[in-house]
């Protein structure tokens, strides 16, 4: 077992809590802020973590234990291949590659420290890990990475299968309303027009059956948000839900960035006017071809609105060095910024920046939320059409760029967002929100509330060892 800190005393007042991330950047960053509430509340933390996208030991507060599993295991047996059609695929082989090099470290840890230690906080879609925790007689709470309405929508996912709903049959069916999912619609259900349906229903039968075997759920929402999803799932799961969120809020700076940030466009925002600057940026995995490529970059040129926006070096299909179209940098000069990664969380909460076009992954939707950003929709994948709907039809803070990646359609919504009044009124409700993440996460609030909750949980936790 490979430790990249010196290991923590074996003994002495405080319990230990261990935790383990899904190794994607999405996944890591909740688990690691959900590290630095516990370690602030007294708790010692042992992450363990895959050799692949391995968190950085130098960045955590002393005190912080890393053990990496799995060293040996090729990381081509880890990474998804090819587009994002392979994710769920790489999940399945996380559990099942990593799952008996876990129960060694595992095992090696309960023979080191004395004392059990209280309980491993472990992603949901890595139930393989728990399987080997409860074995091996530690207790275990889950963390949910996304919305409360996606475990919900994941838990009717099998009886919509059983009723033939899904996986659809019609195209024509695509808009239609599903019963007790409100505002979900049956295409919101396709989570992947690549993912062959028995691999996306494994994929979400593990994930519920990991919080339904667990001691409780964590989820990085507030109730003041998802309150009457977060109500059904505890009806539904019969465990203890813990609402927490926004994690990124309490715990600030407790963040792993796998790409160098440009922290230049900082700077840059400095110079433009409050609230004129659109922020565009689709998150660490999602990806587009060339041609929607050119019609972005035309559609934020011509919509003559300031905008930021990250490239990452390998989101665009097939190409290995992006090229943007002759004549956008000299149209754009002067009100546009293209960088290849940026200080998401940072970008939002600035002052300049009056509205974010993403694809709606969960930290994505909840940082422009607690920062009273609206939003344009494109999601791509996952989770992300239920979180773009919720976006649009609940909390009415945003709308999906519908259609085809075209320049006049981009354009309109760019428009549509910073200069029309129905734009306006969604930047108000915005930040009604804005307000409540703020007061959530204050003494006495709901999350507040929550972590407290939490924490008796894990000390009142039993040990079978």
């Amino acid at each position: 077992m490979a430790s990249s800190t010196n290991k923590a005393p074996a003994s002495g007042g405080a319990r230990r809590v261990l935790l383990f991330p899904l190794p994607f950047q999405g996944h890591i960053n909740p688990m690691l802020q959900l590290a630095a509430v516990l370690h602030a509340r007294g708790l010692r933390v042992t992450v363990f973590h895959s050799a692949f996208n391995a968190p950085d030991p130098e960045r955590r507060p002393a005190g912080y234990r890393f053990v990496t599993v799995g060293a040996s295991v090729p990381i081509a047996d880890l990474v998804p291949t090819g587009s994002h059609g392979n994710f769920a695929e790489a999940l399945l082989r996380i559990n099942e590659r990593l799952e008996a090099p876990f129960e060694d470290s595992l095992r090696e840890l309960l023979l080191e420290e004395e004392g059990a230690p209280a309980c491993l906080v472990v992603d949901s879609n890595l139930r393989g890990m728990q399987v080997v925790a409860h074995r091996l007689g530690v207790p275990t709470l889950v963390l949910r990475t996304g919305a409360a309405a996606c475990l919900l929508a994941y838990m009717a996912f099998p009886a919509l299968c059983d009723k033939g709903v899904l996986p659809p049959q019609d195209h024509l069916q695509l808009n239609m309303q599903l019963d007790g999912l409100h505002p979900l619609q049956q295409q919101d259900m396709v989570f992947s027009a690549t993912i062959p349906h028995e691999t996306m229903s494994t994929l979400i039968e593990r994930i519920v059956e990991s919080s339904m075997c667990s001691s409780g759920v964590i989820i990085n929402t507030f109730s003041e948000l998802e309150d009457a999803e977060l109500q059904k799932i505890i009806d539904g799961m019969g465990v203890p839900v813990y609402a927490i969120g926004p994690l990124h809020k309490i715990s600030l700076g407790a963040q792993s960035s796998l790409m160098a940030q440009d922290r230049t466009c900082l700077d840059w925002l400095d110079k433009q006017e409050v609230g004129s600057v659109l922020f565009v940026s689709f998150g660490s995995l999602a990806s587009m071809d060339q041609e929607e490529l050119v019609e972005t970059a035309w559609g934020l040129a011509n919509s003559h609105m300031p905008f930021l926006w990250v490239i990452r070096p390998d989101s665009v299909q097939g190409l290995g060095n992006i090229g943007l179209p002759v004549g956008f940098e000299e149209e754009a000069r002067g009100r546009g910024m293209v960088v290849s990664w940026a200080p998401q969380q940072e970008v939002l909460g600035h002052q300049a920046v009056g509205g974010f076009w993403t694809h709606n992954g969960w930290n994505s939707t909840l940082e422009s939320i607690s920062e009273g950003v609206p939003m344009i929709c494109r999601p791509h994948f996952g989770d992300q059409m239920i979180n773009s709907r919720y976006v649009q039809e609940v909390w009415k803070i945003g709308f999906v760029l519908e259609g085809k990646m075209d320049r006049d359609n981009i354009q309109r919504s760019v428009k549509k967002l910073f200069c029309h009044e129905e734009g306006g009124e969604m930047r108000r409700r915005a930040n009604n929100l804005k307000d409540k993440a703020t007061q959530c996460i204050q003494k006495g609030g709901s999350s507040q509330i929550g972590i407290d909750l939490l924490v008796n949980c894990i000390m009142a936790l039993p040990s079978s060892i």
